[in-house]
């Protein structure tokens, strides 16, 4: 095959990803027209519609469905082999692609990278915040952070971080006056400030364990973000309770800017961990980023 041809192919399956020849041309580095270009000699040379646009829109024909899914796991596969060639280098050097929610990144990732990276400068990190559960072979990303709880089997998870606990918080001043929950059914009396999911398009429902009893509660309220740090905000400001990682509001609680509700249902589980295909030919840079992330405690 001509090496332009394989140069098409490669920008064909970002443009199927992304959903969107500007997102695809920003991603590649080249011009929206050049990029519409290549494509459109892309389905002149094989004969068949490979994508259908609209004027809001770009989605994969069945014949171009069918083309990416094929593309995808070699395209994939030749770049990690590419990739791996560093490992000849005297210093390790690559991108690492990395999903996390913010939480996470805030709170494991971002402490563990800015120790790490100073020491390696051919090392170049992305992170991208999701709360999704984002596919990431298909997202192409070498890695993602989640709950154990939520990785699916198949993949290798690391510890990265210890156990962690939820905490239901609402100011002072929101509190006064009312009665405060003493069980979780309690919470649909209240203002609740709700995170929105963005892969299922719902609102994330509290989860709470007491001796084994486990609830699922659905709340109500004025707000609902899909940013932790406006969660917090909101409970601050007395517009509502909130549910958060425990470490995201100990220092709002140790100043009094924050009560604590609920303690005794919010029980402790399983922290994050990096996640990544069992398959994934491993650099030397995803090698060394999963050691410094590695939870040793």
């Amino acid at each position: 095959m001509a090496r332009e041809n394989l140069d098409d192919l490669a920008a064909f399956l970002v443009v199927a990803r992304e959903r969107s020849f500007t997102k695809a041309a920003a991603k590649l580095g080249v011009s929206q027209s050049a990029l519409s270009q290549t494509i459109n000699n892309l389905e002149a040379r094989l004969a068949v519609r490979l994508l259908t646009r609209t004027t809001r829109s770009v989605a994969p024909t069945e014949a171009g469905e069918r083309l990416a899914q094929t593309l995808a796991p070699r395209l994939d596969d030749i770049d990690a082999e590419l990739t791996a060639l560093t490992a000849l280098r005297d210093r390790p050097a690559g991108t690492v692609r990395i999903t996390a929610d913010e939480h996470a990144a805030n709170m494991v990732l971002w402490p563990a990278l800015a120790k790490c990276l100073p020491k390696f400068p051919d090392i170049k990190v992305e992170v991208m915040i999701d709360y999704g559960l984002t596919d990431i072979v298909a997202e192409g990303y070498d890695a993602g952070v989640r709950n154990i709880e939520i990785i699916a089997k198949d993949m290798i998870a690391v510890p990265i971080g210890p156990k962690m606990r939820m905490a239901v918080v609402g100011s002072p001043d929101y509190l006064k006056g009312r009665s405060r929950p003493e069980k979780p059914q309690d919470l649909t009396a209240h203002r609740c400030i709700n995170l929105r999911l963005p892969t299922h398009g719902g609102l994330y429902a509290w989860e709470f364990e007491k001796k084994g009893r486990e609830l699922r509660v659905r709340v109500d309220g004025q707000l609902v973000f899909n940013s932790v740090a406006l969660l917090l905000k909101g409970a601050l400001s007395g517009l509502g309770l909130c549910y958060l990682p425990e470490a995201e509001v100990k220092d709002h609680l140790k100043s009094g800017r924050l009560v604590r509700i609920l303690e005794d249902w919010c029980e402790p589980f399983s922290g994050y961990h990096l996640y990544f295909p069992s398959r994934r030919q491993q650099t030397p840079a995803f090698s060394l980023l999963v050691d410094a992330l590695r939870y040793r405690g």
